[in-house]
């Protein structure tokens, strides 16, 4: 993977409205992509961090499957926060996704859906979610992906924290999702945001 440029990633996202972010306090932080030896890490600390209880296979496609966009944050050789993504075609997305972009864009429109970002809570409030974002958003704005219109997300209405970061960088609430998440057996409501891109927006009654 090339060094990544943070100043430069913050500079074109203040040219294009989007708020700055604080550098990562961490010396020596890497980002990587996964690959399948992390599988069992991965596994230990998607875990850790949140409620779902995902199949095996699902770890498997993030740590081996080309489709994804799985960035790993490394410090000191551990892996320490990680954003998983996939750019879909529009057409073929779920039946509550599928107003989140104007009926205008064509058949070619892509949008990207993003399945996880965390941190492990020893190095949260250091910027490595906002690096992690950012490093998507870079990459889903470059030339080769300009038919990807959004960044969209699901989230549980109850995880305050998460709400404030998406809201602090641009993404805006689209949908409420009544009983969306089973965790433990309970229905859990949830809320869809997107963050639109190159171009993208949403159906002008919205």
């Amino acid at each position: 993977m090339d060094s990544f440029s943070w100043y430069s990633i913050n500079e074109d996202l203040k040219k294009n409205g989007y708020k700055s972010v604080p550098l990562c306090n961490l010396n020596n932080l890497q980002l990587r992509f996964l690959c399948p030896s992390d599988l069992e890490e991965v596994r230990a600390l998607c875990r850790d961090w949140f409620p779902i209880d995902y199949p095996y296979v699902w770890y498997e496609d993030i740590t081996s499957n080309p489709r994804f966009y799985s960035l790993a944050a490394i410090y000191e050789g551990v892996i320490v926060g990680l954003i998983v993504a996939e750019i879909k075609s529009y057409s073929k997305l779920n039946k509550e996704d599928k107003n989140i972009l104007s009926s205008c864009f064509g058949k070619l429109t892509t949008v990207a859906y993003m399945l996880s970002l965390g941190v492990s809570e020893q190095h949260r409030q250091n910027g490595i979610a906002s690096l992690l974002l950012d490093n998507l958003v870079s990459h889903l704005t470059a030339p080769e992906n300009r038919d990807c219109k959004a960044l969209f997300l699901h989230v549980l209405t109850t995880n305050k924290p998460a709400i404030r970061f998406y809201e602090h960088r641009n993404f805006r609430l689209h949908s409420f999702l009544p009983y969306y998440y089973s965790i433990k057996g309970k229905s859990k409501d949830g809320f869809t945001y997107v963050l639109y891109l190159n171009g993208g927006h949403p159906p002008w009654g919205l």
